[in-house]
């Protein structure tokens, strides 16, 4: 949309004709010599002597043309848009198990085929990552210590990308579910974001971390951040690769979130469905109205308009000039003392 930020500056538009009408130019009469003769040499020659040269026509509608497109441009033209923007309401950190046990072969993917459990954990979480549009995802992948992976970002395709490129044992064979928390709980210091949820998705007991996961889970529970978690695999297996369910409960419960378990990929991919839902993406579209200023289009126009008519001004003149060039001269009779007007 077209608009002035100035408008009222319109109000000067019979400023010149006002200033000419009370304050006029002042008059100077020419400089001659009085003689009984005057009006017949005015005569002979089709002027008056105290005639005025007219005004140019072009001259006074180029100025009238200039003064308007002046004010257009002090004015202040526009061209206004409203441009919008979502914000995210969510941050929403993965974490992903890269342990040793993670190799196990247990799992089928889309096709049918078996494989292990990172890569089945990989095809659904693609596929859910790509339905958080809204949301701002990172990634922190973990073994016998956490790493940040991908730090929070609206490109979903580039964190499932990111997540593509893990491998198991990649951050040490071990599990350390604990450091995980912790490191997010400090990923989540930063974030200004109104909701901030871990999803963490492991296959293992705790055997590496410094603070036990319970213990980061209630920190995290302090400064408003959910916990999700996801077990996968065998609950039956024993030793340091034994499901521990009841810790993983307890990491939900006390941050507010929720525990599924998962044995096989039908399973994992109806948890992260109902996570979908549990997890609502909720979305802030900003709108806000740009102003792009065009004030220097009036102004070009009217630098224009003004040498065109001072152009044409110049050309004018310099045809009257030729027409108006005196044909005639006067002399002074010798003989008889009187003053003769030559053609």
């Amino acid at each position: 949309m077209f608009v002035f930020a100035l408008p009222w500056l319109f109000l000067l538009l019979p400023l010149p004709w006002l200033i000419s009408r009370w304050f006029p130019a002042r008059s100077s009469a020419p400089v001659g010599v009085r003689v009984p003769f005057g009006k017949r040499i005015a005569a002979s020659t089709g002027s008056e002597s105290d005639s005025r040269p007219p005004q140019d026509p072009a001259a006074f509608l180029a100025g009238i043309i200039v003064w308007v497109l002046l004010l257009a441009a002090l004015a202040r033209p526009q061209w206004q848009t409203s441009v919008s923007k979502n914000e995210p309401t969510r941050d929403l950190l993965l974490l992903v198990d890269l342990s040793g046990s993670m190799q196990a072969e247990d799992f089928t993917n889309a096709a049918g085929k078996k494989v292990d459990r990172l890569s089945a954990a990989k095809e659904v979480l693609g596929e859910f990552l790509i339905q958080r549009s809204g949301d701002r995802v990172g990634l922190v992948v973990f073994g016998d210590a956490a790493f940040l992976q991908t730090p929070f970002t609206a490109d979903l395709e580039l964190c499932r990308q990111l997540l593509d490129e893990t491998e198991i044992g990649m951050a040490g064979p071990r599990t350390a579910l604990g450091d995980a928390i912790g490191l997010g709980i400090e990923l989540f210091a930063k974030s200004d974001a109104p909701a901030k949820t871990m999803i963490a998705l492991t296959d293992g007991n705790d055997t590496k971390s410094k603070v036990p996961p319970p213990e980061a889970a209630r920190i995290a529970a302090e400064r408003n951040i959910r916990i999700h978690t996801v077990a996968i695999g065998d609950p039956a297996t024993v030793g340091e690769e034994k499901l521990d369910e009841e810790s993983l409960q307890d990491v939900a419960e006390t941050s507010g979130g929720s525990y599924f378990f998962a044995a096989d990929r039908q399973q994992l991919n109806g948890i992260y469905q109902e996570l979908d839902k549990i997890e609502t993406r909720e979305v802030n579209t900003l709108v806000r109205q740009v102003r792009i200023d065009l004030y220097y289009w009036p102004l070009l126009a009217a630098l224009i308009v003004a040498l065109i008519g001072k152009l044409v001004g110049v050309i004018r003149q310099s045809a009257v000039k030729e027409v108006l060039t005196p044909s005639t001269s006067v002399r002074v009779d010798p003989a008889s003392g009187k003053l003769e007007i030559m053609p």
